[in-house]
Order: C-alpha cells, then sequence, then structure tokens
C-alpha cells in the first residue's frame, strides 16, 4: 500500500497536489470500511425454537409430578431466556419452579424466585401468568399464615384474569383462607354464589366439574364446623360429581370430611368412609393422605383395629420423614447445581455484555473517525478551491504585471528609438547614402531592442540544454564597452534543480544584467554560481554607479528580483549602500 501511494504523491504535480490529497484520503477511507465490513458482528442467535422445545418437556415433566427433573429443565431453560426479549417465557419459567420449591415447603425461595418476574410482569403479553405469579405467592402467605397478605394477592390474581373459571378458582382460594382463620361465614359468602352458578367451561368440562365438586366440599366442611346439617348433602352432592369424572382423589377427600361428619356421633359411619379413604390413598400412593386417614381410623376403632392401625401409622409417619428428608436433600442439590450453572450463565452474560460494550465503543470510534475525516475532506476541499482560486487569480495577476511590465519596457526602449526614426525618415533625404545608412542603423537598433525584450519574456528551455541558453542570455548582454565575468556555472548539476527553480533563477539573473545595463552604467560585471549544503547560492558584482537608501527600491528596478527570490523560499542580501559598484547575493534550496 506505502508503494502505491509513494509512487502516487511523486506523480502529483503541485497544481492538483490538494485535489489529489483528497481522493488519496477517499481511497484510504474506502479501504478502512471494506476492512470494517469483513468485522461486522455475527448476528445472535435466535434461541426462540430451542427455548419452547426445553420447556415443553420441562411442562411434561412437571405434569408427571417429576419436578426434580422439571426444575432442571426449566432452569436450563432461564440460561438463555432473554428477559427483554423473552418476557413470556422468563415470567413462566420462574413462576412455575416456585411452585416446585413451594411443594418442597422451600416459601423464602418461592418468593425470591416470584419477585425476580416482578419487573417482567407489566411486559408479558399473557395476563395468565400473572395471575399465575400472583396465586403462588398468596399460597406462600398462607402457608406461612400470613392470611392478610394471602388475600391480598389472590385479589391481585383476580384483577388479572378474565377466565370465569380462573376466577372461580380463584375465589375458592380466598374462601378457604377465611376457613383457615375460622372466619366460616365470610367463607360461606363466597362459596355458596360459587355453588349455585355451576359454571362449566366446554373446553375444560372434568376441571370445571371438579371444581364444582371442590367447593361443594369446602361448603359442606364450613357447614360442618358451624354445626350445619347442610354439611352432609354437600359432602354427598361432591362425591357423586367426582365419581362421575372419576376422580381418585376428590371422591378420597368426600370420604374423609364424611368421616369426619359421622366421627362424633356414629364412630361405625365414620370408620367406614375413612377406610374407603385409606384405601383409595393406599391404592394411588398417597402417603400423607394416607397418614390423615389412618389417624380417623386410630380415633373410631377399637381392640385390635386400633392397634394395628396405631402402629401402621407410626410406621408411616416415619417412611414419610425419612422420603421428605431424602427428596429435601436431593432436590436441594438440584437447587444447588442450579444455582452453579446460573453463576456460570451469569459471568457467560458479564462477557457477552463486555463483548456488546467493545463492539458499541468501537463502533462509535468509527462514527468519531468517519465525522473526523468527513470533516477533514471537507476541510481539504475548501482549501483546494481556495487555492485554485488563489492560483487563478496569482496567474491573472502574474500575466497583468507582465503585460504592464512589458509595455513599460516597450515604452522606455523603443518609443523614442521609434519616434526619432520616424522624423528622420520625415525630415531628411533618404536618397543620401549617409541618411539611408543612418536609417539602417536606427532599424537594427529598433530589431535588437526588440529581439531582447522577446527573449526575455519567452519560453525558458529547462532540460540539459539549460545551461547552454542561461550562458548564451548573458552572453546577449556583452558589449565591447562591457565585460561579463561568469564563475562556476558548469561545476553545478542542473539536473537535480527543480524546473520552476531553474526558470526564477533565469529571470532573477536576466532582471539583474538588464538593469545593469540600464542603469548601473557599469564596464565590468562578474556572477559566481557554488553549492554549499545543498543550497545554490549566486553571487553578483559590478562596477556600476552602485545604489544609495534613497534610489535603492525606487530606481533600480529590483523588486521583482527580491519577489521572485521569495517565491522560492530563498535569501538576499544587498552590498553595502556605495556608488562605485553595485553588490548582490541570493541563495536558495535546489
Amino acid at each position: 500500500m506505502k508503494k502505491y501511494i509513494n509512487l502516487f504523491l511523486k506523480k502529483t504535480s503541485v497544481k492538483y497536489f490538494p485535489v489529489k490529497i483528497v481522493i488519496l484520503l477517499l481511497i484510504i477511507s474506502s479501504v478502512h470500511s471494506c476492512r470494517r465490513d469483513n468485522h461486522i458482528k455475527p448476528k445472535e442467535k435466535n434461541h426462540t425454537a430451542e427455548i419452547k422445545k426445553i420447556m415443553d418437556a420441562a411442562d411434561a415433566l412437571f405434569d408427571n409430578n417429576k419436578r426434580d427433573s422439571a426444575y432442571k429443565y426449566f432452569n436450563k431453560a432461564l440460561a438463555i431466556i432473554e428477559p427483554k426479549k423473552n418476557p413470556d417465557e422468563y415470567v413462566y419459567s420462574l413462576a412455575c419452579m416456585a411452585e416446585m420449591v413451594q411443594l418442597e415447603g422451600d416459601f423464602i425461595k418461592s418468593e425470591y424466585l416470584l419477585t425476580k418476574t416482578m419487573p417482567y410482569l407489566s411486559k408479558t403479553t399473557r395476563p395468565r401468568f400473572k395471575w399465575y405469579v400472583y396465586t403462588i405467592m398468596a399460597n406462600n402467605y398462607n402457608n406461612t399464615y400470613d392470611f392478610k397478605n394471602a388475600v391480598l394477592y389472590h385479589k391481585k390474581a383476580l384483577e388479572h384474569t378474565i377466565s370465569t373459571l380462573k376466577k372461580n378458582q380463584t375465589l375458592s382460594n380466598i374462601a378457604g383462607i377465611y376457613g383457615n382463620q375460622e372466619k366460616y361465614d365470610e367463607a360461606i359468602k363466597i362459596y355458596l354464589p360459587l355453588v349455585k352458578k355451576k359454571y362449566i367451561d366446554k373446553n375444560n368440562l372434568d376441571f370445571s366439574k371438579r371444581n364444582h365438586a371442590i367447593a361443594l366440599n369446602d361448603l359442606g366442611y364450613c357447614y360442618y364446623k358451624t354445626n350445619n346439617l347442610k354439611a352432609l348433602q354437600c359432602f354427598n352432592e361432591s362425591l357423586k360429581i367426582n365419581l362421575q369424572i372419576n376422580d381418585q382423589e376428590g371422591i378420597m377427600f368426600n370420604h374423609r370430611f364424611i368421616s369426619l361428619y359421622y366421627l362424633k356421633n356414629h364412630p361405625e359411619l365414620a370408620n367406614q368412609h375413612a377406610k374407603i379413604a385409606y384405601e383409595i390413598s393406599r391404592k394411588n400412593h398417597f402417603p400423607t393422605k394416607r397418614a390423615n386417614f389412618l389417624n380417623i381410623l386410630v380415633k373410631c376403632s377399637t381392640g385390635k383395629d386400633l392397634k394395628k392401625y396405631a402402629l401402621e401409622y407410626i410406621h408411616l409417619i416415619d417412611s414419610i420423614k425419612e422420603v421428605r428428608l431424602k427428596a429435601k436433600n436431593s432436590f436441594a442439590q438440584i437447587k444447588y447445581d442450579s444455582e452453579l450453572d446460573k453463576a456460570e450463565n451469569l459471568q457467560l452474560k458479564m462477557q457477552q455484555a463486555e463483548n456488546q460494550l467493545q463492539l458499541e465503543r468501537q463502533k462509535n470510534r468509527n462514527i468519531i473517525s468517519y465525522i473526523i475525516i468527513f470533516c477533514i475532506l471537507i476541510f481539504i476541499s475548501f482549501l483546494s478551491l481556495h487555492l485554485l482560486l488563489k492560483g487563478r487569480r496569482e496567474k491573472n495577476e502574474a500575466i497583468y504585471n507582465s503585460e504592464i511590465r512589458i509595455s513599460e519596457k516597450l515604452k522606455s526602449e523603443l518609443s523614442n528609438n521609434i519616434y526619432n526614426t520616424i522624423t528622420f525618415v520625415k525630415n531628411e533625404n533618404l536618397e543620401k547614402s549617409e541618411n539611408k545608412e543612418q536609417l539602417l542603423n536606427n532599424l537594427e537598433i529598433i530589431y535588437s531592442r526588440t529581439r531582447n525584450i522577446s527573449k526575455e519574456n519567452s519560453y525558458i528551455i529547462t532540460d540539459e540544454n539549460y545551461v547552454f541558453i542561461l550562458k548564451e542570455m548573458i552572453a546577449g548582454f556583452k558589449t565591447p564597452n562591457v565585460n561579463i565575468l561568469l564563475n562556476g556555472l558548469d561545476t553545478i548539476d542542473w539536473n537535480k534543480v527543480d524546473k520552476s527553480k531553474k526558470i526564477i533563477l533565469y529571470r532573477i539573473i536576466q532582471e539583474l544584467f538588464a538593469n545593469m545595463k540600464t542603469h548601473s552604467e557599469a564596464t565590468l560585471a562578474s556572477i559566481t554560481f557554488k553549492i554549499n549544503n545543498k543550497k545554490l547560492s549566486v553571487n553578483y558584482t559590478d562596477n556600476g554607479v552602485g545604489i544609495t537608501k534613497n534610489t535603492f527600491i525606487l530606481k533600480n528596478g529590483l523588486q521583482n528580483v527580491e519577489s521572485r527570490i521569495k517565491t522560492i523560499n530563498g535569501t538576499i542580501n544587498f552590498g553595502t549602500y556605495s556608488q562605485s559598484g553595485f553588490k548582490l547575493s541570493f541563495s536558495f534550496s535546489i
């Protein structure tokens, strides 16, 4: 690249240098843009399909009560979910994980997971997720006996669902909290409308019937606690519905509450219903529920049955504790592993964020660079235009000055001769040989001076013949009365001197000798050339009348000499003011 730039600049003339610089900067900018395009940030991967696949697997595991595996999958989904881009998936995954740890009895961890969803609840497009989060939060408070907040969050859940089924479920939960507080009358006020409506969702027929059966059962329990005889009717209606939909868990609870209803006054009937509930719990592997039913059987049994159920109850409680401890430890390990994965994912995300920040910084730097380059290009464009206009103006001024100078020279050197010659022709007889000879001499003088003026303003050759042209010009000022000494001219390697400087040097020397011829009345002139420290030095002397301070500028016509030397960044020195000769020296870099 450097090679081509150097070659480009070498071939650039002074006249078009600014324009070439602009073109060069544009080329460099284009190359930089091409290189930058080669490092364009890769397109971010879309994880939507992968997230959906993982969450579908997690849902299936959760539905099959495999909470440990489901927790792993939801946590795996969280690792690639970006909350701002996927608020629905983020909220749902955390809510499911919160429900799982709630079912394990870790209500603090459950609440912690739910609080992480709060900033994104307003961004989720699915209201049921808000309902789900608030419902789990309410259940956490209910399980920790904070009934006031439990009711508060169930009411918040009501605000975020339009589903009648979910509204009824939430109202049942609120009534259940009142039941836990022994506010049975308030609970009954909520249950009665739910039971009377008998809302059935055709799309969720069994689920609707199950909820209706639960409401009837819970209403019956409130009646039971308030000694209302309607309790048994509610239990039986609920049992009938559960038998229709074959809800074994619902049937089991119906028999439990009927057993409690008969426990005080009809222990035999209580025993029958408790045994049915016990068998259902045993067949469906509900150890905790089985322990509750064994407790009822102990209360309504006698003799050997009492001992049998009591021993089984003690053994079952010990087994439940052991299983719960193992499950708790297993789930704790899963949570610990999940936390480790989360920490690693957090570190990875931090690294990605740092990389993104670096890319943004690089982008900003590139933008600033382009702005600077653009400003430089604008500046150079204006500078180029200014220099171009200035060059044209200076060229026009030079042409004008040259025309004025030629005009003055013609006037000063030829006008008198021409006038005298014309007068001579008018007044003298040209038939005489001496007059004819005089006329020819006058015409020869006019021709000679015209030729000299022409040479002074003619094209100057700057090739290898330059030295001969320079000698010829200097020799033209020699006359029988004026002798010129030339020193060191042939020792200079003129090929190393810039062409423009050769032209200016030619004009300076021409101006000096013209000034000598016109003003100094010298009979001897000397000019010496030499090279010193890569500078060309020229010394001129003559034995003319010299100059004084008063006549230096106005009468000796040296303004052009001084201005020409300045154009090539040269220096000029005049000799001491004297009337017995003139000295001048100047130098410039070659």
